[in-house]
């Protein structure tokens, strides 16, 4: 089957596949912005206000994928994507696939093989943004892939998000998701766990929450110090030690434990910290931990 134009009634036009929270919200911004949006999901009702609203419900994966050029897929991870591709694979040819579904770097080189070997483009989108930040521009995604799609399909990405091209390399998008998500879930997990302690000692989260913020507060300033440190490989503990950081965990975790508190993620933090100083790195800065991390 030929492609179709990229103009719909004389709208740009764009399918979206995969209607959870990010993809309503995802839609209803091309909506916004004057595309002609097709839509599949497979529970049909969560298009119905979409639908209201001026969308086209495809019958069927293949269907959706057929109406047009660009496909935005959000789906709950690469499985999801292969599955739905797969429905879709007499359509392929000629299409440029944007990803924004998560998963590994190396399931999004996957993708992209796959797509190529069926006449198929592919974007790798990581957002970093909930649902409630798509369609602003301050709003950032990252994405990767080959730059001439990139160039071509910018004017539409950005009507979901401002955008952080990262390279030809498909794997990149989803890499610099995932480390972000590393940074994002176990600071939160640290605030939940911190705030369980308080709350144990009769401390409501809303009474710590000015000082859990001062703390996340002074994080872009120990970042911005030892981030030129780390990449320089200066580890050396002339303002900090890892035998005084791990000394300061164990206090954490002698606190939580005599708060009732589970301590499993305190005494994960503390051993990592005591491997570092079994291996060596007593006296350097607790960023020798990089070392440790990456098994040097």
């Amino acid at each position: 089957m030929s492609v179709a134009p990229q103009q719909q009634h004389g709208k740009p036009s764009v399918t979206v596949i995969g209607l959870g929270p990010m993809g309503l919200a995802m839609a209803g911004a091309y909506l916004d912005a004057g595309y002609a949006v097709t839509l599949w999901n497979r529970t049909a009702e969560r298009a119905a206000g979409l639908v209201a609203r001026g969308a086209v419900l495809a019958p069927s994966a293949a269907a959706a994928v057929a109406a047009g050029e660009l496909v935005v897929l959000s789906l709950t991870d690469y499985d999801a994507v292969f599955a739905v591709l797969a429905a879709a694979e007499a359509e392929l040819a000629g299409r440029t696939v944007v990803n924004l579904s998560s998963d590994t770097p190396g399931r999004a080189r996957e993708a992209a093989r796959w797509l190529a070997e069926r006449g198929a483009g592919h974007l790798t989108g990581g957002v970093q943004v909930p649902p409630s930040g798509i369609g602003r521009p301050e709003s950032s995604t990252f994405y990767s892939g080959p730059v001439e799609l990139f160039r071509r399909h910018r004017a539409a990405l950005e009507v979901l998000t401002g955008v952080d091209y990262r390279g030809d390399d498909p794997g990149l998008a989803q890499l610099y998701y995932q480390i972000q998500m590393d940074l994002f879930w176990t600071s939160l997990a640290g605030y939940l766990h911190a705030t369980a302690v308080a709350e144990a000692n009769g401390i409501p989260a809303d009474a710590f929450l000015p000082y859990a913020t001062s703390t996340a507060a002074s994080m872009p300033g120990f970042l911005a110090f030892y981030a030129p440190r780390i990449a320089a490989g200066h580890h050396e503990g002339d303002v900090d030690r890892l035998t005084m950081a791990l000394a300061s965990v164990e206090h954490v975790l002698h606190t939580v434990e005599a708060s009732g508190v589970d301590g499993a993620l305190p005494r994960a933090i503390a051993d990592a910290f005591r491997r570092g100083v079994e291996a060596g790195h007593g006296a350097s800065s607790a960023t020798s931990l990089v070392r440790v991390f990456k098994g040097e």
